[in-house]
């Protein structure tokens, strides 16, 4: 039997079991109860509560805009919904990178607000003293390394990273540095598929990729991406699994041609 499907309650601890017993990770993100809800009732291992709700749900360019506050009220609805998977939600920009005092009193605010299990954080050397302090305190922190869309602006492009020797050596390092530092998950994000296996055999926590390559230990894909809710975003690394756009489109049409005609609401659905 799986570990995944052993466990009642999916922990840090159960993401280490899996990949130890080479058993894939799958992850999620979600920002709201119903989704998350779902995606808890279908077995999914991680719900990530993402700043990429800038992006889908208020309708920014980047992940930059979206406050602490806002990641908490998001946190929130989704822990509401959750029974077993694991609920990690992201640090936003601004709220760690000050300081490591910074940084520890934004993660206390998450955890003890939303009720999440978690926190996540973008960069590797420059944000360790903040890892160690927020690890220090009791509370898990997976960490995020290659394209990390919070310095979109510092990176100019969403291209992949470290494909060149120099970015790849310090992609290295320091995911060993946030694993020394207690980091229990790495995210690889947008880098070389052969640079993320290599990275992933050299740990003992698991990585999570998302456009880099099947050897990471797991996976993790923007809802709205892989349900096909935006059709904008059509990435080399994305499976779309529906088209809820077109789908969507085609219901709320045809309800709007019902309401017209005067055939909704029929004489058995009104009382």
């Amino acid at each position: 039997m799986s570990v995944q499907k052993e466990i009642k309650k999916i922990t840090t601890h159960t993401l280490l079991k899996m990949k130890a017993a080479g058993e894939k990770i799958s992850m999620i993100t979600a920002y709201d109860y119903s989704f998350a809800r779902l995606f808890d009732d279908a077995g999914i291992d991680v719900v990530l509560v993402g700043d990429s709700a800038s992006n889908v749900m208020a309708g920014h360019e980047t992940t930059v805009p979206i406050t602490l506050d806002q990641m908490i009220y998001h946190a929130q609805c989704v822990v509401r919904g959750i029974n077993r998977s694991l609920v990690v939600v992201d640090l936003p920009f601004g709220s760690y990178q000050s300081n490591s005092d910074i940084a520890l009193a934004s993660a206390i605010r998450i955890m003890k607000e939303s009720g999440g299990h978690s926190i996540k954080l973008e960069g590797g050397e420059e944000v360790l003293e903040s890892i160690q302090r927020i690890v220090s305190a009791g509370i898990p922190v997976m960490g995020h390394l290659g394209l990390t869309p919070q310095s979109i602006y510092k990176f100019g492009t969403y291209n992949v990273r470290a494909k060149e020797e120099t970015e790849a050596a310090k992609l290295k390092k320091d995911a060993l540095l946030l694993e020394e530092a207690g980091c229990y998950a790495i995210v690889l994000e947008k880098i070389p598929a052969s640079l993320a296996a290599e990275v992933s055999a050299s740990l003992t926590i698991p990585t999570i990729g998302i456009g880099a390559g099947s050897g990471c230990n797991g996976q993790v894909l923007v809802m709205h991406d892989m349900l096909g809710i935006s059709n904008m975003f059509k990435p080399r690394f994305l499976r779309q699994y529906l088209n809820l756009q077109e789908q969507i489109h085609t219901a709320v049409t045809q309800y709007i041609s019902d309401v017209k005609s005067g055939d909704f609401p029929s004489e058995k659905e009104s009382y």
